[in-house]
């Protein structure tokens, strides 16, 4: 969706299709549009506020990852009496992982309605994450506490969150070979290097070796990335071993 030049002080078709979309995916009536086209307007639109302060769903997403948090944390504690500081926040961070936020954000479609100068096909795969992020923040501050628990039971926590699946979910293939190793006293190294090769973006490379034999071999357009890839097909290839 395209708003118009001036988008926060419009009112036309399009405001009347957004908000339609919008309450499709809330569930409920958004009172304030400003909120929420400022949670997809990307900062390379440039857009500012009155005061001259930059305009875009940076701010928003940093709120509604606070709110997520908050809601979730007090959903584990609920659900899980017997579960200790450290599982609570371990099964916090699957949930609330930038690979399920991102999944969410597909999910609901949101990268149509972002505004941005960017073409969406050069967009990260972080994007959907981030907005999905900002949405709440939005919500937050049109709605309060109680609609935004609302989304968040809704979208999250009744159709993905299964406390027994959580449990056996991997956060960090790198972890687990990094604890595994430790504890079974092997050295491991992992050899990164940049390896474009044919491709317009750079990518790097990782070679995953355990005592001193390569294990694992895998490409991304990150080091952090090619770490995990790596690692997660060193897991498959080395599960037997470390159950």
């Amino acid at each position: 969706m395209t708003f118009p030049k001036n988008i926060f002080n419009s009112h036309s078709k399009q405001d009347g299709d957004f908000f339609l979309g919008l309450k499709r995916i809330l569930g409920f009536k958004p009172k304030h549009l400003v909120y929420y086209k400022k949670a997809f307007l990307h900062r390379s639109m440039n857009q500012k506020d009155e005061n001259g302060n930059p305009m875009n769903y940076e701010r928003l997403e940093f709120l509604g990852d606070s709110m997520l948090g908050t809601i979730i944390s007090k959903h584990l504690y609920n659900e899980v009496p017997e579960g200790d500081e450290g599982y609570l926040t371990k099964m916090r961070s699957k949930i609330v992982s930038r690979e399920h936020l991102n999944e969410l954000g597909k999910d609901l479609d949101l990268i149509k309605y972002v505004e941005s100068r960017i073409p969406k096909s050069h967009f990260g795969e972080n994007i959907h994450g981030n907005v999905f992020e900002a949405l709440i923040g939005a919500i937050y501050l049109d709605r309060g506490y109680k609609y935004c628990e609302k989304f968040i039971n809704t979208r999250v926590i009744e159709p993905y969150v299964d406390i027994e699946q959580l449990e056996g979910k991997v956060i960090s293939y790198k972890s687990l070979i990094i604890e595994w190793c430790q504890k079974q006293k092997k050295s491991f190294n992992f050899n990164v290097y940049e390896d474009t090769g044919n491709d317009s973006l750079k990518h790097f490379a990782v070679k995953l070796s355990i005592n001193d034999n390569v294990v694992a071999k895998a490409r991304a357009t990150s080091k952090k990335k090619a770490e995990e890839r790596a690692s997660k097909r060193a897991f498959f290839a080395l599960q037997d071993r470390m159950k």
